[in-house]
């Protein structure tokens, strides 16, 4: 993976079906290849789901330099995304989803919001904003309740 010439996986698509997990696992790709350009790899996001399924995320990257496939990559997530419940990874993939930024984090949420979408104020939750920044369609909501 070169995120210098391509995105990352959305946070919305699933690993194993767990969301945000394949966009990590995309960046610890391009880290072992040193091409990750802008992108951060155990960034608060990715964090988020490696402490969700306790996973380290040294491990994984780890564990990502050595792997000939991504089969190798899902049988080291495989053990962490069983011990959870269907109805917790429901839940979590459902909330972070729609999890906005609050404090310190809203205020350069908005900002980074106004520099690459000043018109879509009906943005508010990160996978939205990083979809947009990314070139994905994110469809218009209706404006969001302060």
């Amino acid at each position: 993976m070169d995120l210098t010439k391509e995105y990352p996986r959305s946070v919305r698509a699933k690993w194993q079906g767990v969301v945000q997990l394949g966009r990590a696992i995309d960046k610890a790709k391009a880290v072992a290849h040193g091409n990750v350009g802008d992108y951060h790899y155990r960034c608060p996001m990715d964090q988020a789901v490696f402490g969700f399924l306790g996973i380290d995320g040294d491990a994984l990257l780890e564990t990502v330099r050595s792997a000939t496939s991504d089969a190798e990559i899902e049988a080291f997530t495989r053990p962490f995304v069983a011990a959870k419940p269907a109805e917790e990874i429901a839940r979590w993939n459902r909330e972070w989803l729609e999890k906005r930024p609050q404090g310190e984090s809203l205020e350069f949420f908005e900002q980074l919001r106004n520099d690459i979408v000043p018109d879509r104020s009906d943005v508010v939750t990160w996978p939205d904003l990083l979809d947009l920044d990314e070139k994905r369609d994110v469809p218009r909501r209706a404006p969001a309740a302060v």
